[in-house]
């Protein structure tokens, strides 16, 4: 791993741990769900940095599963965030409708 990829994960980690923070202090004060689900998208992207650095550095291999040449985990750790803010933005156009 260079320096700059270095640099970038620690950057990553840092504002993602932060936003995971302040993810999970919100959601324990809400019980509305268009929030849940954009928390949920939070912290699945938090997740998702943390499998992509341990990737890179070879603590994991995801060589054996793989859809369209790309790692499973890495397409699911990509998908997973947006599929939740979908969801969210989704509850909170249908409820501003009615």
């Amino acid at each position: 791993m260079h320096n700059s990829e270095l640099v970038l994960f620690i950057t990553k980690l840092v504002l993602g741990g932060i936003a995971a923070f302040l993810a999970i202090l919100v959601w324990s004060k809400t019980r509305d769900s268009a929030w849940i689900c954009f928390i949920g998208g939070i912290l699945f992207s938090y997740v998702g940095i943390i499998v992509d650095m341990m990737h890179s550095m070879g603590m994991i291999t995801s060589q054996k599963y793989k859809v369209l040449d790309v790692s499973l985990l890495t397409l699911v750790f990509t998908i997973i965030p947006y599929a939740f803010y979908i969801a969210a933005f989704l509850i909170a156009i249908c409820r501003s409708r009615h």
